[in-house]
């Protein structure tokens, strides 16, 4: 019954620990570790195997299989180490990690970063600089209205990645598992572009990604349903938006919270982009019912908010249930 006190202690001191203070700069993170692993192992794979399309695949995979089984045993053992120390060495370890796991504050304050230059004065530049801190596609061309649905889409689709995946995974295997989908996220940010580079060596990435995804960023779009209930939006077409669109998207996951959001809020998200200079003619999410402004990108922060709680309450649940049944 220690190890259940001490693992739901742990994770709900990281998420505070989250709310108060994001991830400081001079802090090392596990994630910045992992993409130089990254890096390295790229390098080392692309010289090693055939310069073919299926050489550059079975490289991929090879890096995806270390990375994902290094990152779990490098964390798994230390945590197990950690407990045979002392109960509260593993405590503050464990509780390092689950705040490392998760990016809430973060999010909500670049993306209110964003808002500060759209309101009350439009600086359309300081706006464009603001949200490229926080999106992939080109910003330079972008008007007051595409950077408040870029920020929005940002909100709603990271709430996923960075917040519902790995508390799915914190609840059935802690904070190693849940650093250890981290280590896939950022393979697929790094590696899992489709264009010449990497359209064969990050396939195996992108798809592990995809799978890794597959379950819980379906229950991060269910949350946040829930979350615009709570935030006095509408559930009734969160849910009919996410129904309908949350496969208007080359990812099967990315558009799950997109779509909730965009019905939640009553407006269009995604459509035709720009990335690296090419434009990406992708679908429309939701309905324009009205024009986007950028008192959203607030209000989808607060979503963000309760459905992270939400996130948060469920995994606290579930985790001491599995636990319980297991002793």
């Amino acid at each position: 019954m220690l190890f259940l006190l001490l693992f739901e202690l742990s994770i709900i001191f990281g998420f505070l620990l989250d709310l108060l203070f994001a991830d400081p700069a001079k802090l090392p993170h596990p994630v910045v570790i992992i993409g130089k692993g990254i890096t390295v192992l790229e390098k080392g794979l692309r010289k090693a195997f055939p310069k073919s399309p299926s050489g550059e695949r079975a490289a991929g995979r090879l890096m995806a299989g270390i990375i994902v089984v290094v990152t779990y045993i490098v964390t798994m053992g230390l945590c197990l180490i950690a407990w045979m120390v002392h109960p509260v060495l593993f405590l503050l370890l464990h509780t390092l990690w689950c705040w490392q796991a998760i990016a809430v504050r973060g999010l909500a304050k670049e993306a209110k970063n964003v808002y500060s230059f759209l309101s009350p004065e439009c600086d359309i530049e300081g706006a464009r600089k603001a949200v490229s801190r926080i999106v992939g596609r080109d910003t330079q061309e972008l008007t007051a209205e595409g950077v408040t649905k870029a920020a929005v889409e940002t909100v709603a689709e990271s709430f996923s990645d960075g917040v519902a995946v790995p508390f799915f995974y914190m609840m059935i295997g802690g904070a190693p598992l849940a650093l250890t989908y981290k280590a896939i996220n950022t393979m697929d940010s790094m590696v899992g572009y489709k264009n010449e580079q990497y359209i064969n060596f990050g396939r195996g990435p992108a798809h592990l990604d995809d799978l890794a995804g597959l379950i819980p960023s379906r229950l991060a779009a269910l949350m946040w349903i829930a979350a615009a209930g709570m935030m006095e939006h509408s559930a009734r077409n969160a849910w009919r938006i996410w129904r309908r669109d949350n496969r208007n998207h080359p990812s099967p996951n990315s558009a799950q919270t997109e779509s909730a959001c965009a019905g939640a809020l009553g407006v269009q998200l995604a459509g035709p982009a720009y990335y690296f200079g090419e434009l990406y003619n992708k679908p429309t999410i939701g309905d324009k019912t009205r024009v986007i402004e950028p008192e959203d990108i607030l209000r989808t922060n607060r979503m963000m908010y309760a459905a992270s709680l939400i996130a948060l309450l469920l995994t606290m649940a579930v985790s001491a249930t599995l636990i319980i049944a297991a002793v």
